[in-house]
């Protein structure tokens, strides 16, 4: 067992909570991210479960057991930092050896151990190589190694990737993924990057000012976000504030500040004469140039449009309210869209939804 519990933990620097009375259960194997803004507290968490740093309240279990005053070198854990941490005199093969020295494992176990970490890292051949002879993926690569070398229960991972560039990154979290699952080790992620956790996590924890805002699988957290900090952070939004006017057939109507009316099919339980707000992803919403037939239809002016190859950005203002996001792929039979051009903008109801706060 290499499940992780955290009951009811805080820490306080000075008058800041960095964690906020924090319950979490993390899975034996599973991939779990803490995503949130700098300051959030993520890190914090992340040294807590390492033993780095003590919490003021609660505790912490690693596979049942409590970690209370256990040093973080008998917690059974790796860690990969944000600057991979690599000493700079020592090879590969030395940097990755170095836990296990470090240990008294024994010479032939300790070579052995190596190889086959370095192996599993496809290091083969640069084992001899110092961090400075090394792309940032190599040293990504053997700051991993020497994480997994010792065989530890869980993996911690502290924006491992931050520093690469963005097609590296890219590659670098496929390999991530596919290690963690050939491996089947527990792993928490601490990231920044809303993209990332989305790609890498089986669940993603949000935070904010040392509290945890929503837990959830990507698809749920991203589709079906609680509040507006959380469906603001995981991505854009398109978001009307309005009163619920009507309930039928398990579709909630309302009209906007503005007087538009709009439906959804996810109203979370909301009563008719609440103030309520609607949200809807700028690539669920659609254009046309004559009214379509359906909900939820604007008619408005695109106002800008920025192209990014595999699709078109506009920014389109409606007679009242704010500026409405549309991001369309580029098909050879989508209709050209110009600055200036007056048209319609429409999504259908069971592609927006309504926010719990």
């Amino acid at each position: 067992m290499s499940s992780v519990e955290i009951i009811q933990v805080s820490k306080q620097f000075g008058a800041v909570f960095a964690a906020d009375h924090i319950d979490l259960m993390i899975d034996d194997g599973e991939f779990f991210a803490l995503l949130g803004p700098s300051g959030c507290g993520k890190t914090t968490i992340l040294r807590l479960i390492a033993g780095f740093i003590e919490p003021d309240t609660g505790r912490i279990s690693i596979g049942l057991s409590d970690m209370s005053g256990i040093p973080p070198e008998k917690r059974s854990i790796g860690v990969v930092f944000q600057n991979y941490a690599l000493f700079p005199h020592l090879t590969a093969r030395e940097n990755v050896a170095f836990g296990l020295s470090v240990r008294r494992v024994d010479r032939n176990e300790i070579t052995s151990r190596v190889n086959d970490a370095l192996d599993m890292v496809e290091l083969e051949g640069l084992e001899d190589r110092y961090p400075k002879q090394m792309s940032g993926g190599q040293q990504q690569r053997v700051a991993l190694a020497r994480a997994l070398v010792t065989q530890p229960k869980v993996l911690l991972l502290d924006e491992p990737l931050a520093a690469l560039d963005k097609k590296l990154r890219t590659q670098m979290q496929v390999e991530l993924r596919q290690l963690q699952q050939r491996l089947k080790i527990t792993t928490i992620f601490v990231t920044h990057d809303q993209e990332e956790a989305l790609t890498l996590a089986d669940r993603i924890a949000v935070m904010d000012n040392g509290k945890i805002c929503q837990i959830g699988h990507p698809e749920q957290v991203y589709e079906r976000p609680d509040t507006l900090f959380v469906s603001n952070f995981l991505g854009q939004s398109n978001i009307f504030s309005g009163k619920l006017i009507a309930l039928e057939n398990q579709v909630g109507k309302m009209v906007t500040d503005h007087e538009i009316s709009l439906s959804t099919s996810w109203t979370r339980n909301k009563r008719v004469g609440e103030i309520v707000r609607l949200v809807v992803r700028p690539e669920k919403v659609k254009i046309a140039h004559q009214p379509p037939t359906g909900s939820n239809q604007i008619a408005v002016k695109i106002i800008h449009r920025v192209y990014l190859g595999t699709s078109t950005t506009y920014l389109m203002l409606p007679p009242h309210g704010e500026t409405i996001i549309a991001f369309v792929q580029n098909e050879q039979s989508m209709p050209a869209f110009e600055v200036g051009q007056n048209v319609f903008t429409y999504w259908e109801a069971e592609n927006c939804f309504l926010l719990e706060d």
